[in-house]
């Protein structure tokens, strides 16, 4: 044996694993922090918002605070309660530090703005991942949609991030879907806007990527919410959410930062 062929060899290939490492941790360092206010309107125990801090704490350089509500607010829009709100230290989960504040999902962000953190610490809020999607005629029932305008309120970006139906819903699936959206924007968001992300679930094939909808306005009268959605079909993204999303397609809508009667 060629003790000193085989070192060189060895030490080539050593060079060669290495070089992915390096690249990453070149590209991670130039990366900037980027702080991250979860919240939800499913409650703060709630497996969609667990799946989507897990996935967001992968993520490099990323600071996550978890204020969400006690207990499910689901459909109660944008409402807040008058006076001192109550809340108390506990966890997601699967045991990630959080506040669960007695109240609606936008008093929760309130909470967090006005008694956990301040404006100029939080770069992004997210609200979700919710069980099922909020489109068309319910973004402005949405206890979700609620806690994202609550936080563009304050000045900062929020993204909405709903998956599926209340009963078939791939959290982790959802919650790569969503980071991939933090990924690709972390260094363009802009302050006040809110964002609507709704990612389907399919019982054959799977979600056929991501189309930014116009606005929900494109979509039909009589355009039913609740309708099967078939991925495995070859239509293309419409400019209607609803029929994207329907179609099997993960729909990426800006929507006003307050709602329509407002």
């Amino acid at each position: 044996m060629n003790l000193r062929r085989t070192s060189t060899a060895v030490l080539a290939l050593a060079a060669v694993a290495a070089a992915p490492a390096a690249a990453q941790a070149k590209t991670t360092k130039n990366v900037k922090p980027l702080r991250v206010l979860v919240s939800n309107d499913d409650g703060v125990r709630a497996p969609g918002i667990d799946a989507l801090v897990t996935a967001l704490r992968k993520l490099p350089k990323v600071t996550v605070t978890v204020v969400a509500p006690a207990a499910n607010q689901s459909g109660t829009g944008g409402k807040t309660t008058p006076g001192a709100l109550t809340a108390t230290k506990t966890t997601t989960k699967s045991g990630y530090p959080a506040i669960a504040v007695k109240g609606f999902p936008a008093d929760s962000v309130n909470y967090a703005f006005s008694k956990v953190i301040k404006k100029s610490k939080v770069d992004l809020v997210i609200a979700g991942i919710n069980a099922g999607a909020n489109l068309g005629p319910f973004v402005d029932l949405s206890g979700t949609v609620g806690a994202a305008r609550a936080g563009a309120a304050h000045g900062v970006a929020a993204l909405a991030t709903s998956a599926g139906t209340p009963t078939i819903t791939n959290f982790a699936d959802a919650a790569k879907q969503t980071t991939a959206w933090v990924t690709a924007n972390r260094t363009r968001l802009k302050a006040s806007t809110v964002q609507n992300l709704n990612i389907p679930q399919c019982s054959a094939g799977h979600a056929r990527g991501t189309t930014p909808a116009t606005s929900t306005a494109q979509t039909p009268a009589n355009a039913n919410v609740f309708a099967t959605v078939d991925c495995t079909q070859s239509t293309a993204a419409s400019r209607d959410e609803i029929t994207s999303f329907l179609a099997g397609f993960a729909t990426l809508t800006k929507i006003p930062a307050k709602p329509a009667a407002a």
